[in-house]
């Protein structure tokens, strides 16, 4: 398949990921999958939302993770109206998607009294800003957790996501904008580094699908997140949290 980027159907756009991008908060990762960027930071509270607390004082304080996601103004040609009074729908479902993707790694009983809040913030965007932002949300997740005092591991396994899709009629890996708006089937895919599914968000865009391709899709982006994966892991080097 000859895609317009010269890129492999199999081939992931070039990966760069900064930590420590920024000094204000506790944890921050640039990270930038071709043209697409996003800031990724985590905050950490030492406590926990009143709903999260156990009723029973003997039971244990349920630590919690949460997420917010925007596309600043600049981020796309024309500009993107800043979100002042409310935030739309798009918004709400890709926070709430980034923030149950990264709670399926957390062992919340060993993150205790905590609540860790994951912002991301597109820069640029050209295409796959919900998959690039929770693949760098876990990276500044787990700067953050760090630095929390745990008699247990907190985090139960590594979360990546990545989009895939169909073009041209060919299965393909890491839609960019042009891609994704003249797919056929885009399709996004989050798993563990263990190659445990977390979500799959598939969408025919024109003609339905069939299980063959379903299946080459979920293969791709299996391999697309075993790639990603070991991106996270080099970027910590000896310090990475999962052993």
């Amino acid at each position: 398949m000859a895609r317009h980027d010269g890129r492999a159907a199999n081939e992931l756009r070039p990966i760069s990921i900064q930590r420590g991008f920024t000094k204000t908060a506790p944890a921050s990762v640039l990270i930038q999958a071709g043209q697409t960027m996003v800031l990724c930071t985590a905050s950490l509270d030492m406590s926990v939302p009143p709903w999260r607390r156990p009723r029973d004082e003997d039971s244990p304080v349920l630590g919690w993770v949460t997420a917010e996601y925007s596309m600043l103004p600049g981020s796309t040609s024309p500009r993107k109206q800043r979100d002042r009074k409310r935030v739309d729908g798009r918004t709400t479902e890709i926070q709430r998607l980034i923030g149950r993707s990264l709670r399926a790694a957390v062992d919340f009983e060993a993150l205790g009294e905590h609540t860790i809040v994951i912002d991301c913030d597109v820069l640029q965007a050209d295409g796959g800003t919900r998959t690039l932002s929770t693949t760098g949300g876990f990276i500044a997740l787990c700067d953050v957790i760090l630095a929390i005092q745990s008699e247990r591991p907190i985090l139960r396994d590594s979360v990546a996501a990545v989009s895939v899709g169909v073009v041209d009629g060919k299965p393909a890996l890491d839609l960019d904008y042009v891609e994704d708006s003249a797919a056929d089937v885009d399709m996004n895919v989050i798993m563990t580094g263990r190659g445990r599914f977390i979500e799959v968000q598939g969408t025919a865009e024109g003609e339905p699908f069939d299980n063959a391709t379903l299946q080459q899709l979920l293969n791709l982006g299996q391999e697309g997140i075993q790639q990603l994966t070991q991106y996270q892991r080099d970027s910590f080097g000896e310090l990475w949290p999962l052993k």
